[in-house]
């Protein structure tokens, strides 16, 4: 078998623009972070989940591709960053842009009991269920006062020894 050792060396020639590259896309990011907050980051909804993968993959497509090149890039990463800052002013100003961009949380148990509709609406197994349980260290299931499956695919376990009741606030846009 003959290796050509010239594909594991190719664009070798590149390494300076591609170290500016990186750098000034780098700088870029800071500075948009800077100016539309840290929140450009969160994954506190799917929306904020997107365009964080979407600016992650533009950042690795400029600098290791250059296409689109660094500064087309730095210019669509803005863009996206703008993008969801307006996004969250009209969810912050609007109950009705918010439901229409949030999914709601869901409950997947309550006071120890799985609910096992809401487990199937969301295609959650019992398996994945045990699984985020265990890694919660919940060691009852009438320790578990909530599951709960939250906008951004994470999820919540809430349980204590005690019996404590969860506040409707804590709940407040759950669905059960």
């Amino acid at each position: 078998m003959n290796l050509d050792w010239k594909y594991f060396v190719q664009g070798i020639d590149m390494l300076p623009e591609i170290f500016l590259a990186a750098i000034g896309i780098y700088i870029v990011i800071l500075t948009y972070t800077q100016i539309f907050g840290l929140k450009s980051f969160s994954k506190m909804t799917g929306f904020d989940f997107l365009n964080t993968i979407a600016i992650g993959n533009l950042l690795a497509m400029s600098i290791a591709t250059a296409k689109p090149g660094p500064a087309l890039g730095a210019l669509i990463i803005g863009i996206l960053y703008l993008f969801n800052y307006l996004i969250t002013i009209a969810r912050f100003k609007s109950k009705t842009v918010e439901q229409a961009i949030d999914n709601s949380p869901i409950l997947l148990m309550r006071d120890g009991e799985i609910l096992h509709d809401n487990l199937k609406q969301t295609k959650i197994t019992e398996d994945e269920l045990r699984g985020k349980l265990r890694e919660a260290n919940a060691f009852r299931l009438s320790h578990v006062r909530a599951v709960i499956l939250e906008t951004t695919g994470d999820v919540s376990v809430m349980h204590t020894s005690e019996n404590l009741e969860i506040e409707d606030y804590i709940l407040e846009g759950v669905r059960s």
